[in-house]
């Protein structure tokens, strides 16, 4: 028996938000806790699971903030390291008037590139059900070593690996090099959580089903999580696809955080069901669910600490 229901590696950042303007008519950010593999974990803890994140923020201000937020959501933090000469990554994010988002980055270097395969806590990952992972924590050399090494030994335990590309362009040298990474976690994942916009970059395709087609002929992932924003989302399960519609809020104000719930509640029903356990009925209950929950976090600022309870999510459809 396995300890852990999920470890994630990756980003953990401060989201500067929107929120509102100044007397004298400049904008106002708040600090928010952000970055997509602690979002994920703060939503399973939230459904009950035990979870570990892998990571890296400097000593700092915002180091201690997020360390702060990570262990009063119920992660287990030990290997979140504090860098002594990186602050911690930042990022300004613009929200447009439909609730979509465009990102600034402070991250050049940011301590969330400064993980190495030295810190990388084998026992724990061998202790986890699930493994999640993104694209952020390959941008560059080092930690991608890192990442790859902990992939490497979550394979090895027998772990689900699970993968979400999370694209951010400013981050890359070039999208090449983003496509090769991605590459990377298609080749090594059983659960894959990607956008409408992510599968029509990578593929070419601008139908999703075709998308997804030519996607998992080269990589045969079980499970494929199609995120569609406003018009829904699918799941690719052998040979049934399902689509849920989705649950939209008239109190929406952002969308930061709501790929990032979708695909947690995702893994809760991984968890619940094994990723050979699923038929029709079982991935539209997931679906309906993680859209119900993802809905939600629209309403609220930032993701990280105001994640939905069950009992909030549930009122949405029963």
């Amino acid at each position: 028996m396995k300890n852990y229901d999920v470890t994630a590696l990756g980003e953990l950042l401060i989201d500067f938000t929107e929120n509102g303007v100044s007397g004298q008519g400049n904008p106002l950010f708040e600090a928010n806790p952000g970055g997509a593999p602690c979002n994920v974990l703060a939503m399973l803890s939230k459904l009950g699971h035990k979870t570990a994140f892998i990571g890296k923020v400097g000593n700092d201000f915002f180091g201690e903030q997020l360390k702060s937020a990570v262990t009063e959501t119920g992660i287990n933090a030990d290997s979140l390291y504090m860098d002594e000469e990186v602050h911690t990554t930042l990022a300004l994010v613009h929200t447009g008037p439909d609730g979509d988002r465009d990102f600034s980055f402070y991250r050049n270097p940011g301590a969330d590139m400064m993980l190495t395969e030295a810190e990388i806590p084998a026992e724990r990952i061998r202790d986890s059900k699930i493994f999640h992972f993104g694209t952020l924590s390959m941008t560059h050399e080092g930690v991608r070593a890192a990442t790859k090494k902990a992939v490497s030994i979550a394979r090895e335990s027998g772990a689900v690996l699970s993968f979400d590309p999370n694209l951010r362009p400013p981050l890359w040298k070039s999208l090449e090099d983003a496509k090769e990474q991605v590459r990377y976690g298609l080749g090594n994942c059983d659960v894959l959580k990607i956008s409408d916009n992510e599968i029509q970059w990578f593929t070419g395709e601008e139908d999703l089903d075709a998308g997804i087609e030519k996607l998992r002929r080269q990589y045969p992932v079980p499970l494929v999580l199609l995120s569609m924003g406003k018009e829904g989302s699918r799941a690719y399960y052998q040979k049934l696809r399902v689509e849920v519609k989705p649950f939209l809020q008239e109190k929406t104000i952002e969308t930061t955080g709501a790929g990032d719930t979708f695909g947690a509640c995702c893994l809760h029903y991984v968890l619940k069901y094994g990723i050979d356990g699923f038929d029709e009925q079982k991935l539209t209950e997931m679906l309906t669910f993680a859209n119900a929950a993802a809905s939600i976090i629209t309403t609220r600022k930032g993701a990280l600490r105001v994640m939905p309870s069950i009992a909030e999510i549930e009122e949405l459809f029963i």
